[in-house]
């Protein structure tokens, strides 16, 4: 399933066209899938792929479609604090996705039927805490797998706000899904070759959306024990956070907040030397503004009285004076754009700028790397260094 969008060349790429193609429509759904590398939890010699538009499976490893992906996460509706349940929640891809968005007070868990895909996810969900950039740019709810086949949940666990499965769902167990919803969650899966998006909106009823046709490999039934009982998958365990834990979650939050403010607020770019003494407000324009005010005056003395005609007027003495004045502003901010236009280095073909020698030692400039703001604050405390570590989520950059 997939191939609605062109493969991109890179995870940001993928994400550009799944939005043009309206898989992804909404600022929450777009931030959570650039944060994560479709790639990294793809096996080392299939990364090539991970760009494309199609599912990929290996043994017991499996990722749905990009274009799947992008419409479970816009019918989950996703909010901050809620709970979710990922039934056959694999490589952990989807879920680390949602635990972007639901932050720390969130529950995060996933039920997979093969052990070691459990394993796997949990090294990448590792590995994305240890060095994912984004990681620290976002408050996030750590997901929990457990191994189990989904269908051998008791009855009476406790109920989530958002279900997705992720298998072919037949139509005998719609019921036995439905049951895992609280009153006002939303559940998604594959029902009836269908991604079907069902709201609970009572204790008996619903509202039922189909989205789009899919295929999904069907759910594994349930296998019978010696006694002929069906197994029974206790969910995560819903742990109560110690206060050491809240105290991390809180002064992270603080400290971040001062970047997050940062990154709203619009800042004037100015383009090259010079630009601000152009502005509206700089000197120049300032000027010019004055010699209109004065020449206005002027006039108006004329008018009234011969006599009173200010002898300063010798410089905006006739109308055409401010046209002068204006048009040599004009052409002294032409000048100015010349001059840093020349001072530019080039760009070959490539989009290198530099000297000759410079392109021969080193290539094309790179841009640093962003520094993480949160990370520097954070090593800049006056706290001893187990404690910052701590705070760091041991993370090794």
């Amino acid at each position: 399933m997939g191939g609605a969008v062109s493969a991109g060349e890179d995870n940001d790429e993928l994400i550009d066209n799944l939005k043009e193609a309206h898989y992804i429509r909404t600022e929450l759904v777009e931030k959570a899938f650039r944060a994560i590398d479709r790639a990294d939890y793809y096996l080392e010699e299939y990364r090539d792929s991970a760009y494309k538009d199609l599912a990929w499976r290996h043994g017991n490893l499996h990722l749905s479609a990009p274009c799947i992906y992008s419409e479970v996460m816009e019918a989950l509706d996703l909010q901050h604090g809620l709970s979710f349940l990922n039934l056959g929640s694999g490589t952990g891809y989807l879920s680390t996705m949602v635990g972007l968005i639901l932050g720390p007070f969130g529950v995060n868990h996933g039920v997979e039927l093969h052990a070691d895909v459990v394993d796997y996810a949990y090294q990448k969900l590792d590995h994305f805490i240890k060095t994912s950039d984004s990681f620290d740019k976002f408050e996030f709810c750590e997901p929990t797998f457990v191994v189990g086949n989904c269908l051998e949940i008791p009855p009476e666990s406790r109920q989530y706000d958002r279900v997705y499965c992720g298998a072919g769902v037949q139509k005998e167990y719609e019921n036995y899904m439905k049951n895992l919803l609280k009153v006002g969650g939303i559940l998604v899966l594959p029902l009836e070759e269908k991604l079907t998006k069902i709201t609970r909106t009572g204790q008996s009823s619903w509202e039922t959306k189909k989205i789009i046709a899919v295929t999904f490999a069907p759910l594994v039934q349930p296998k019978q024990n010696v006694n002929g009982r069906p197994r029974s998958v206790p969910l995560p365990i819903f742990e109560v956070r110690t206060l050491q834990d809240l105290s991390r979650i809180a002064i992270r939050h603080t400290l971040r907040q001062p970047i997050a403010m940062g990154e709203g607020r619009t800042k004037r770019r100015v383009s090259f030397p010079g630009a601000r003494a152009m502005h509206r407000y700089g000197p120049r324009f300032e000027r010019r503004r004055f010699c209109r005010r004065f020449y206005r005056q002027c006039v108006n003395s004329v008018v009234l009285h011969d006599s009173m005609i200010p002898t300063a007027m010798d410089d905006c003495n006739y109308p055409g004076g401010v046209e002068e004045e204006e048009e040599e502003v004009e052409e002294e901010e032409e000048r100015s754009c010349r001059r840093v236009r020349e001072d530019l280095p080039e760009e070959d073909e490539d989009g290198c700028s530099g000297t000759e020698d410079e392109k021969s030692k080193g290539g094309c400039a790179r841009a640093e790397p962003p520094v993480n703001i949160l990370r520097e604050k954070i090593l800049r405390l006056p706290l001893p260094e187990p404690l910052k570590m701590y705070l760091l989520y041991y993370r090794e950059k």
